[in-house]
Order: structure tokens, then sequence, then C-alpha cells
């Protein structure tokens, strides 16, 4: 299975999915459908160190794998902030500080948020 054959909505919930089970932080989500060719969706987590967001971005990466499902572009290896580009979905994972500076959620602030409730794990 591609990216082509796994629908936009179905590739961001698997990712949800991968990053909640790795204790990614504060997950969100924007449709951004109607606002940009540039992806369907755009996801936003924290990584507790940058050990932790490449961790991350590695699971990601190798679970779509998996799958069939290749990134077009990968960035931020060794930063801050690691981007992993599907075409139809965008993964940011950042550090805290990062993810403040660049405030990616108030950028995109006219998007749609998507409820992640179901997808997330509630922590004990």
């Amino acid at each position: 299975m591609n990216e082509q054959t796994m629908a936009p909505r179905e590739l961001m919930e698997a990712v949800v999915r991968i990053a909640d089970a790795k204790k990614a932080r504060e997950i969100t989500a924007l449709e951004v459908t109607e606002r940009t060719t540039l992806a369907d969706y755009f996801l936003m987590m924290t990584g507790t160190s940058t050990t932790h967001i490449r961790a991350l971005g590695d699971e990601i990466e190798f679970q779509l794998k998996q799958r069939g499902v290749m990134p077009h572009h990968v960035e931020g290896i060794t930063s801050s902030w690691v981007l992993l580009d599907y075409g139809t979905v965008v993964v940011n994972i950042f550090l805290s500080e990062a993810r403040e500076m660049y405030a990616l959620e108030r950028l995109w602030g006219d998007a749609l948020p998507v409820d992640l409730t179901n997808l997330i794990m509630k922590e004990d």
C-alpha cells in the first residue's frame, strides 16, 4: 500500500496512533485541504528531547514503510524540529521551545482542527 492508495485521513490517523504509542505529547492535527495545495493534513507533536523527536520520526517512518508508504522528504534529523512530508500529510515533530517559536497552529489558525480524542490513549 502506498500513499496514493492510502487515503489522507487514514494516513494521518496512522501517524497519530504511532506517535501516541511512542509517547508524543500535545498531538494536534489541522485539516488544510481548503487552505493550501501543500497537503491535506498538518500534524504537530512535541517530543521531550532531541533523542525523543528523532525516535518519533524514525518510528513513524519505519512503521509506514512496513505498509509501503515512503516519505517524499525528511528534514531536521539533528535539530529541534523533524519534518516528515508524506505529500498529503506533513508531520512536524518539535521540541517544546521550537514548537512555541514556530507556532504553526497560530500560523494556520484558519484551518480546521481535527478531533483526535478517539485516536489518543488516555494516560492513567
